[in-house]
């Protein structure tokens, strides 16, 4: 991560599962927020958060690297080729402060974008991707299952994404996009251990980091 991002763009409800295990309604356009670039750590710093500001959840995500500026793109495919590297990241939330935040009609960065909620492994060459309708990856919590995301299931698939976001938010090189989280975030508690695997071509890649 030696290209501090200007930003990083998040989609949230992009997987109807999750979406309904909140209570959310399946959105009709991409849901879009922004963490700071004072919100990235790498995945070898840890999960760490205040705990007095309340139970904080695992969100397990396909996240992209921007190599090449993209503005108001409008073709998926040409969005497509914007994306210079591939990881998986943790967008951690604060789940009790986002519910208390969102039930007063107030914004919710503060639950989303605290320092360290954004966590990233080790970027992966595009050469690993095969099909961006293909991608599969996992997250294991203390060895058990706790997540799987398959981009099939997306409800608007990558390249869509991209170029919506561009006729939002002028994407430039360093950048990062977390594409959402499948069903099955939950609280994280101290000593817990994290493993996250994504699926390539020529092999597996396996992160591992714990909550301190």
């Amino acid at each position: 991560m030696a290209t501090r991002p200007s930003k990083i763009v998040c989609v949230g409800r992009s997987y109807a599962d999750h979406a309904k295990e909140l209570g959310n309604a399946v959105p009709d356009r991409p849901v879009l927020f922004i963490k700071p670039p004072s919100s990235l750590v790498g995945l070898e710093q840890g999960i760490s958060w205040n705990p007095a500001w309340g139970d904080c959840h695992h969100e397990c995500e396909l996240s992209l690297r921007i190599d090449q500026p993209l503005h108001n793109e409008t073709d998926p495919q040409e969005a497509l080729k914007a994306v210079g590297a591939v990881t998986l990241g943790l967008d951690l939330t604060l789940r009790e402060l986002q519910t208390e935040l969102k039930g007063k009609g107030q914004p919710w960065e503060r639950a989303k974008a605290f320092d360290g909620s954004c966590i990233l492994a080790d970027w992966v060459s595009l050469e690993e991707i095969n099909d961006w309708k293909n991608i599969h990856y996992s997250l294991q919590v203390n060895e058990a299952l706790r997540q799987e995301g398959d981009t099939s299931l997306l409800i608007f698939d990558i390249g869509y994404l991209l170029a919506d976001i561009s006729q939002v938010f002028t994407l430039e090189p360093g950048d990062v996009v977390m594409t959402g989280t499948p069903a099955g975030v939950a609280a994280l508690k101290s000593g817990d251990r994290l493993i996250m695997t994504l699926k390539g071509v020529s092999q597996d890649f396996t992160w591992n980091t714990f909550v301190q």
